[in-house]
Parts: structure tokens; C-alpha cells; sequence
């Protein structure tokens, strides 16, 4: 007998920033698929805060309008503006039936993700590396987005027990490629690029480019990550109102 999702339970809204690369659309709906799949009890919706539909307001609304409740969870790797703005003000037009969780990152689950797809794009273990690894991610005019990027270089760096400097694709400085080329001034023999990003697209379509002479894939709808949307949902679920 297949489980059903229970209506009692706040709708899951897997909420993220949204697209225009089909295999970005395609990574992040597996992710949701994936959270789906793992908790068959709960109504898991897709939402978005830029780019296309459907838009997180409009589910929101919809939620709040047949009397249910829900959860927010964001499907990005910091607080910045979509967190604190956009999906804030989505909740707060919910009638109180609504909640947001945290954001995904940064954290020691995003870092292990982060950590895997590096060791992949290596062929072996990183922490015996050696070499330069520069932090690729979408950059933000936002500061507490950028300082959670920098967060995210400190907990990878203190995994691999070497620096780790961070490079923008966007709206910062200096660029991925900016960052390996100055490693590389500073005599790094090999560089290596980690992916803090979510879903390819443009960004990570653009750090092929960049001079490394490795590059992590995003890191996709990992069971880390999996495990880390349900926690986010639990967590929040029980400010949730009745």
C-alpha cells in the first residue's frame, strides 16, 4: 500500500531561486522528487523566487486560502536577499500559516557535498591535494550572502587543512577566473575549482573557462542534501501554527 501525504502536515514548499537552463530546472525538480520520495507522508510543492513559475506567493496564497498550513525551505546555500526578502515577505502575507525554514547553507552538510564533487572532479582524495582550490559561487550584492560564502570557504578550508579563497561568477570580486590566476601568481602548481553552486546553468556552465585545472560539478540532488531539506522542514515545522 503506497503511503499517502497526510493533509494534517504542512505542506513541504521546496522553494528555489529559479531558471532558465533546463538542466538546472532538471536538478533542482530531482531534488524535490528525491525529497518526495524519502518522505512519502508529507505534500512536497515546488515554488520559486525569480525567473518563472510557479511563484512562491502564489503558492503561499494558495495554501493559506484552503485553510492549510506550510513550510518554506529554501533550496539555496545562503541567507541573503531571497531568504530574508523574498521569502519572508511571502510567509509573512500567509495569515500566520506559514513558516520559513533555514537556508541550506552554509554548513558541515553542504560542505561535505561540497567535498565529494571536488574529490570526484580530482580523482582523489582532496585533502591530499595540494594544490590551490578556490570556492566558486554566484556572488551577491547582499552582505550577509557574502559573508556566508566566506563561512562556506572557512569550513572548507579547515577541512582540507589548507586556504581556500572564493571566487564570484557575479555581482563580486574578484572572478573564478581572477581567483586562479592569482593562485597561480602565488605559485600554486595545480588549481582547482569547488562548486558552491546548487544546479548547473550559465554560472556553472561559465567556470569551464576559468583557467583550473579541475572543476567540481554542482552539487545536484545529493542524499546529503536530501536529508538536510527534511531536517530544515522538521525544525520549522514545529514553530508552525495549528
Amino acid at each position: 500500500m503506497t503511503d499517502r501525504p497526510a493533509t494534517d502536515r504542512p505542506v513541504l514548499v521546496a522553494c528555489s531561486h529559479g531558471t532558465r537552463s533546463r538542466s538546472g530546472r532538471r536538478t533542482v525538480d530531482a531534488l524535490r522528487a528525491a525529497v518526495a520520495a524519502a518522505r512519502p507522508d508529507l505534500e512536497v510543492r515546488a515554488a520559486h523566487v525569480d525567473v518563472h513559475g510557479p511563484e512562491l506567493p502564489d503558492v503561499v496564497g494558495e495554501l493559506t486560502a484552503a485553510g492549510r498550513r506550510g513550510v518554506v525551505v529554501p533550496l539555496l546555500l545562503s541567507s541573503g536577499y531571497h531568504v530574508r526578502v523574498d521569502i519572508a515577505g511571502a510567509v509573512a502575507a500567509g495569515a500566520g500559516r506559514s513558516v520559513a525554514a533555514a537556508a541550506l547553507g552554509p554548513g558541515p552538510e553542504v560542505t561535505d557535498v561540497v567535498l565529494q564533487r571536488l574529490g570526484e572532479a580530482l580523482g582523489e582524495d582532496p585533502a591530499g591535494f595540494g594544490g590551490a582550490v578556490v570556492l566558486a559561487a554566484a556572488g551577491s550584492s547582499d552582505a550577509v550572502a557574502q559573508a556566508d560564502v566566506r563561512a562556506a570557504a572557512d569550513l572548507l578550508a579547515a577541512r582540507l587543512r589548507a586556504p581556500v579563497t572564493c571566487g564570484f561568477l557575479s555581482a563580486q570580486e574578484p572572478s573564478v577566473a581572477d581567483a586562479v590566476a592569482a593562485a597561480r601568481r602565488a605559485g600554486a602548481g595545480r588549481v582547482a575549482v569547488a562548486s558552491y553552486l546548487l544546479a548547473p546553468g550559465v554560472f556553472s556552465q561559465r567556470l569551464a573557462a576559468a583557467g583550473a585545472d579541475a572543476v567540481a560539478e554542482p552539487m545536484g540532488p545529493h542524499p546529503v542534501l536530501v536529508d538536510l531539506v527534511v531536517r530544515r522542514y522538521e525544525a520549522a515545522a514545529l514553530t508552525a501554527t495549528a
